[in-house]
């Protein structure tokens, strides 16, 4: 099968074309036939940062976790899918396990769910990661109908799902950005757009609270944005994010009484670990996605196989407006 393939980690590392055994199915798994992939920032960080990272593939690596597809075989013990379902997952291209930038993947059954039936192969490639990762959140701070809910980064690819769920959910949502592109995806999706650049987060929690805060604050900013969520939230709010590699002064959330939740989705691929929640996750974001509440920003520009390492580049620069996809 055709694959792309790094031979070596870094900031100038390329990926190279390269024929590899097609793979057998195995038990408890799925053999899918693999249409398109997205890229998530994640795998530029295995990319650039390699074996910093305790995540990264050895060498030579496949690298990719998103696909949707088509089953072609069936592993001993797999009795959810047939032959010919058009599935999607995030399960691989980290660890010991083969990534999706190839033709085929020998995929967990557990982590890969139905294709929702209203998108595309390309934009159901484009949720799985950023999917489970939004639902998660919203679902461990108990999000629910009635709540004011701020998503940090509301344009972004966890941001814009977070947004359209909580919608979903019957919140009343918010969502922080820094142009009037962003604050067009943001509107579009029925939520209110604020610019952080000019507006302090004080000036917003008293236009759009009265000055109690927000009930859930999504951050998927994170860092030393989680400072400014501490700020937003209400007291004994719920306060979700997922990058919180810092060290940060917890005294605000402390006086506050806020919740933090930390999400890491990659948990269940990293270690086994109740990888069946995810496949349960994605069955579910197929069935919201087909009553028509939710649906992935695609960026605009296509990418083939051949050129992963233009649609990496065009992620980390800055350039996509949604989703970046390879078609395979």
């Amino acid at each position: 099968m055709q694959a792309m393939i790094l031979k070596q980690y870094g900031a100038d590392a390329e990926f190279q074309a390269a024929e590899l055994p097609k793979p057998d199915v195995t038990p408890g798994h799925v053999l899918v036939r693999i249409a398109a992939s997205s890229v998530n920032t994640v795998d530029t960080m295995i990319r650039q940062m390699g074996h910093d990272l305790p995540l990264s593939p050895a060498l030579p690596a496949v690298l990719g976790m998103d696909f949707a597809g088509t089953v072609e075989a069936l592993g001993e013990g797999v009795s959810q899918f047939a032959v010919g379902d058009e599935v999607y997952g995030c399960a691989g291209g980290l660890a010991d396990l083969p990534g999706t930038l190839a033709e085929y993947i020998v995929a967990d059954a557990r982590l890969v769910a139905r294709k929702p039936q209203s998108l595309s192969m390309r934009e159901a490639a484009a949720l799985p990661l950023v999917g489970i990762t939004a639902y998660e959140g919203l679902q461990r701070a108990a999000t629910h109908a009635g709540q004011r809910v701020l998503v940090h980064g509301g344009a972004g690819g966890v941001g814009h799902v977070a947004v359209q769920l909580a919608r979903h959910l019957g919140a009343e949502v918010f969502a922080t950005c820094s142009s009037e592109q962003q604050a067009s995806v943001i509107e579009s999706y029925g939520a209110k757009p604020i610019n952080y650049r000019q507006q302090a987060v004080a000036d917003y929690v008293a236009q759009h609270t009265g000055g109690q805060g927000f009930d859930v604050v999504y951050d998927s900013v994170g860092g030393a944005n989680m400072s400014n969520s501490f700020a937003a939230a209400a007291l004994n709010g719920q306060v979700v994010t997922t990058v919180s590699m810092l060290e940060l002064d917890l005294t605000p959330a402390h006086f506050k009484g806020l919740s933090l939740h930390v999400v890491f989705m990659l948990i269940p691929m990293l270690h086994d670990h109740k990888r069946e929640e995810h496949g349960a996750i994605l069955a579910k974001l197929a069935e919201i996605a087909d009553a028509r509440a939710l649906k992935p920003l695609l960026d605009d520009t296509r990418f083939g196989l051949q050129e992963v390492g233009r649609a990496h580049a065009r992620l980390s620069n800055g350039q996509a407006i949604g989703k970046v996809v390879v078609e395979i």
